[in-house]
């Protein structure tokens, strides 16, 4: 089992998670954070630390496995993040928001630290 990152930290990208990860394996896009699956060791530590229940167990993933692939993906891609950046100015409008990946995702990097 390994973490991953879902549609629930696309556009809302608060990073309380990446200071916590002992093993630096959050990487930054535009507008969401993902979890290298290699590189994630499974402590779980990061999971609390989502206010929007953005980061899960891949065993909570979708049958067809839509979000391991995206962190699969992305992480060899964008940059490697461990510390809070900035935080969207408009998160909070985007917290209860369903299906954002298909509205909103952006293949974009991030700035990373």
């Amino acid at each position: 089992m390994t973490y991953i990152v879902k549609d629930e930290c696309i556009k809302c990208k608060y990073m309380d998670c990446v200071e916590v990860c002992p093993v630096d394996c959050f990487y930054e896009g535009e507008n969401m954070l993902v979890i290298h699956p290699d590189e994630c060791i499974d402590c779980g530590v990061c999971e609390p630390e989502c206010p929007v229940d953005a980061i899960r167990p891949d065993t909570d993933d979708e049958p067809d496995g839509k979000w391991l692939e995206i962190n699969s993906k992305y992480a060899l891609v964008w940059p490697n993040v461990t510390t809070i950046g900035n935080v969207p100015a408009d998160a909070e409008k985007y917290v209860d928001e369903k299906n954002k990946f298909e509205k909103y995702f952006s293949p974009k990097p991030g700035t990373g630290d």
